[in-house]
């Protein structure tokens, strides 16, 4: 009985660790991406114009076979239809709609097209070769398109539970006999019909393989800039309720030259219950922790400028920046050359907050001066943290931040603290990333960062909104 016991706390103990450890393992995603029944609505208006191109550019695989018409009372003919091609079509009634946990199912009815296509035909009496057109009515296609996730991340589709059928076809012979074979072509009609059918999902089939060649070259690891880059692979296979779909993805930054993620987790989110718009996107707290950790690392908030530098480029372009670097200069009285660096000193902390956006950057700057010959000297080094807003914006494809300052606080060291020191020192800091640093940044912020969207589909009437997470 004791033995029992022991094996079974041993046991609960084994099951309390494996769940540790799972949990410990758990991934959340850095942004989360969800199509509504609106955005299926509108791809399919959308997706006939690409779905045309891409059907008339298609080559179908020929189509053969062999029969016994009783009207040539011949024992057989041979036919071959090479060169298959889809000149038109259309797709009155076509309907995409959520399979709550399976994907997405898609039905078409009362579809026509319009094929051309060369024939060969062999029998024992006679060959010959030509042209002929066919139009198709009655095309009738369902199947479920499932989502899923291959081991990078990217995106793949499976068809499930395909039915499709022709009820209907025309053949119109050319060539020197077409009177001829025009004549008899309506018995032919049905077992063409009837080997058309049975290629129709295995072409589906193939296509869907197609798009998914595709998928797979989607860099789902993009290089941002010579920082970072932006990993958006999918973390799980999307989840789909019966009014949408919502794909995980990883969203987080890495330095360039380090794929190691950063030291904290992403924590669990969800979007707001709203189906009015195709698309959200939601962006998590960890999204751009991740950024913020891995610019500083990568030493992006580190900046050393020279006096020529200073006295060439900031003064020509910053608003009265060239006046404020005088009077540093004054301060201490500089006969020879120095230099100015910004240098983070941790990751800028980012804050979430119902309708706002903080970004608090802690740094220091440092005054050194270098006489030919001679190493740099330090002149004065002040730590300081400037708290900045963040705006938001989506333009095109890409979501652009902007800074602006909100607060600024500086810290001189002890043996060179004055209250009228510090106040000189913080006005002329705070005026000079207000006017020098943030505009600079800005303008490497316009660049943007990529949000997902693989076909590259322009966002319109983006609305933006800051949630605190729950």
């Amino acid at each position: 009985m004791m033995c029992t016991k022991m094996v079974q706390v041993l046991w609960g103990c084994f099951l309390l660790w494996n769940l540790y450890i799972s949990s410990a393992q758990t991934i959340y995603p850095g942004i989360k991406a969800r199509a509504t029944q609106r955005a299926l609505d509108y791809g399919i208006q959308a997706g006939m114009e690409m779905i045309e191109q891409m059907v008339k550019e298609r080559n179908i695989q020929d189509l053969k076979g062999s029969e016994s018409p009783e009207f040539l009372k011949i024992y057989y003919v041979n036919y071959h239809f090479i060169n298959i091609k889809i000149n038109a079509f259309a797709l009155p009634n076509t309907s995409l709609a959520f399979v709550p946990g399976v994907g997405i199912r898609a039905l078409i009815n009362h579809g026509t097209a319009n094929i051309s296509t060369d024939w060969e035909i062999k029998s024992p009496l006679f060959q010959d070769t030509g042209g002929a057109d066919l139009f198709l009515s009655g095309v009738y296609f369902t199947g479920i398109v499932v989502l899923a996730q291959d081991d990078f991340g990217h995106p793949i589709l499976k068809l499930q539970d395909c039915y499709a059928q022709v009820s209907h076809n025309d053949i119109s012979f050319s060539g020197e006999l077409s009177v001829l074979y025009n004549s008899f072509a309506e018995p032919m009609e049905k077992p063409i019909l009837k080997n058309l059918n049975k290629m129709l999902c295995p072409i589906i089939t193939s296509e869907v393989e197609a798009v998914n060649a595709n998928l797979s070259r989607l860099e789902v690891l993009r290089k941002i800039d010579n920082y970072t880059l932006l990993d958006y692979s999918l973390i799980s296979s999307p989840e789909i309720t019966e009014n949408y779909i919502d794909l995980n993805l990883k969203g987080v930054f890495y330095p360039l030259e380090n794929l190691t993620d950063p030291p904290f987790s992403s924590v669990p989110f969800v979007l707001p219950e709203h189906n009015d718009s195709m698309i959200y996107i939601g962006i998590s707290e960890y999204f751009f922790k991740s950024a913020s950790y891995a610019y500083f690392t990568a030493g992006a908030f580190n900046v050393t400028l020279t006096t020529e530098e200073i006295f060439s480029h900031l003064i020509r372009n910053s608003q009265g920046l060239g006046n404020m670097l005088s009077r540093i200069a004054e301060l201490y009285i500089l006969s020879q050359p120095f230099m100015v660096q910004v240098l983070a000193t941790q990751p800028p902390v980012v804050n979430l907050l119902p309708g706002n956006f903080t970004l608090d950057i802690p740094a220091s700057f440092v005054i050194l001066t270098q006489s030919k010959n001679s190493t740099a000297e330090t002149i004065v080094s002040m730590d300081f943290v400037a708290s900045t807003n963040v705006a938001l914006a989506i333009l095109g494809q890409r979501l652009i931040c902007s800074l602006s300052l909100n607060r600024f606080h500086l810290s001189l060291p002890e043996s060179s603290r004055s209250n009228v020191e510090v106040l000189r020192f913080e006005n002329i800091l705070s005026s000079i990333l207000h006017f020098g640093v943030l505009p600079l940044a800005n303008a490497k912020l316009q660049q943007g960062f990529p949000l997902p969207n693989p076909h590259k589909i322009s966002f319109v009437n983006s609305d933006i909104e800051v949630l605190e997470l729950l």
